[in-house]
């Protein structure tokens, strides 16, 4: 990783002189060369419960850190959408006065982290509440980088006039994302996708109205505890000095075993569809959004890299694949074309997604309709699935040439609680996939005579 990383670093460079095209090419085939090479990844268990994972990358003096806590957006309540978001979103508005350290408000904190070079943040998704740090590793500035972030983890003030301010500026967003009609579509199909999950709540002035600073404090107290984190960690440091930062990261919150802890209330899978559905949504615009799926599967499938690669050959291979190559190629339908699954820890959806005139919208559905049903049926041809495999294959080295890129790979096999040489067998799995398993994975999951069809702006 330690030439990878350094290839990486001075690619650009290379980029700039007359015979770069060769070089590039040189690199290309190192960097793939090393992606076949070991990547360890170490965890263990801290005495506060936190699972940490680490990989060690010393070419350069950066340190990346992701961590993780249950409490993302499948734990809002009914009423209140955007919980989760929205109090991700309060946590660098300002820290409270703790243990003889001062108060400190958003400004003070931005210049803070300004002052450091250093870069940290939280945002909530579908499942988690993630905290990332990215610092350098020289001690002095790693040290103040560290109990910032610990402070900003366990302490944030919540400031009621800073929410009321927020609030106000995320349902003026609100209202202006009702012109876009990409965004009128999608939330139409998560809600027809997902019925009553927390997968396809939707936020809205409403729900956001009815959140105050108490329920912002409940939910992080609920949540952000030491023994309910995964802590991923990329770079400079050794594993004696990941497990230190680890702990002081951590340092200020709840030290409680989760055994004696409550515990955190079961979510509901997503229930499969019943029946097809298709809505049309009148709309003025020059394209109409088309949206066809259906729930998919969680990322802990046994068929994860049977539905990767075959959705790859279907649609998720760009220009290359069978959705583009008939609905764009052939046909001139549109420009772009594309299916995807989206994994969590319940079934993410399958969708299609296009664009296209709107007088072409109903030849377009059907011929999409029609594809993805002989897909399921009959799977790809043996042609399509070498052609897949080698883009896969060859393209995995892109997939961890920075720091950044490999700690989003840790942290997923954190989260997911895959196996530690995900990395390292991630091509032989690849490999192994046939006809036979995508045709298998594809039957098992998709029901193409019952999926969800969005049409926004489509001529009568």
């Amino acid at each position: 990783m330690t030439a990878l990383n350094f290839a990486i670093k001075n690619i650009a460079t290379c980029a700039r002189n007359t015979w770069a095209t060769g070089i590039i090419g040189i690199f290309l085939a190192f960097s793939q060369g090393l992606a076949l090479a070991a990547i360890p990844v170490q965890h263990w268990t801290q005495a506060s419960g936190a699972q940490v994972y680490l990989v060690e990358s010393p070419a350069i003096a950066m340190l990346d850190v992701q961590i993780d806590f249950d409490a993302g957006s499948r734990r809002d309540p009914p009423g209140q959408a955007g919980l989760a978001s929205m109090m991700a979103g309060m946590l660098d508005k300002g820290v409270r006065a703790t243990d003889g350290a001062p108060a400190l408000d958003e400004n003070t904190l931005s210049e803070a982290w300004a002052d450091l070079g250093a870069q940290f943040g939280a945002s909530a998704g579908s499942d988690r509440l993630g905290f990332s740090l990215r610092s350098l590793t020289d001690p002095a500035l790693l040290d103040q980088a560290v109990a910032l972030a610990a402070r900003e983890i366990a302490e944030p003030a919540f400031p009621e006039a800073v929410w009321q301010r927020e609030r106000q500026r995320v349902q003026a967003a609100l209202k202006e994302s009702y012109t876009r009609p990409g965004n009128v579509a999608g939330r139409a199909y998560a809600q027809a996708v997902y019925g009553s999950h927390p997968y396809g709540y939707e936020t809205t002035a409403d729900s956001l109205a009815r959140i105050g600073v108490a329920d912002l404090r409940a939910l992080h107290a609920a949540s952000v505890v030491a023994c309910r984190a995964r802590i991923s960690l990329v770079g400079a440091v050794t594993r004696q000095q990941a497990d230190a930062l680890a702990a002081r990261l951590l340092a200020r919150l709840p030290q409680v075993a989760c055994a004696g802890l409550p515990p955190l209330p079961a979510v509901a899978e997503v229930a499969p569809l019943a029946a097809p559905l298709e809505k049309r949504i009148p709309f003025d615009a020059a394209q109409a959004q088309v949206l066809i799926g259906q729930p998919g599967f969680k990322r802990s499938d046994p068929d994860y890299f049977a539905l990767t690669v075959g959705n790859y050959i279907l649609g998720g291979g760009g220009f290359v694949s069978r959705l583009s190559s008939e609905v764009r190629e052939k046909r001139g339908l549109t420009y772009g074309v594309s299916s995807s699954f989206s994994p969590g820890l319940h079934a993410g959806s399958f969708t299609v997604s296009l664009q296209t005139r709107p007088d072409q919208a109903a030849q377009s559905v059907e011929l999409v309709r029609q594809l993805v049903k002989d897909f399921v049926a009959n799977g790809p041809t043996e042609a399509e699935l070498k052609a897949a495999k080698d883009n896969l294959v060859g393209g995995f080295a892109l997939r961890i040439d920075s720091n950044r890129k490999l700690l989003d790979n840790v942290a997923g096999i954190a989260w997911n609680q895959l196996p530690l040489d995900y990395l390292d067998t991630w091509t032989q799995q690849v490999n192994r996939v046939t006809v036979a398993d995508i045709k298998a994975a594809f039957a098992r999951k998709l029901q193409p005579e019952k999926m969800v069809t969005v049409i926004l702006g489509a001529a009568p």
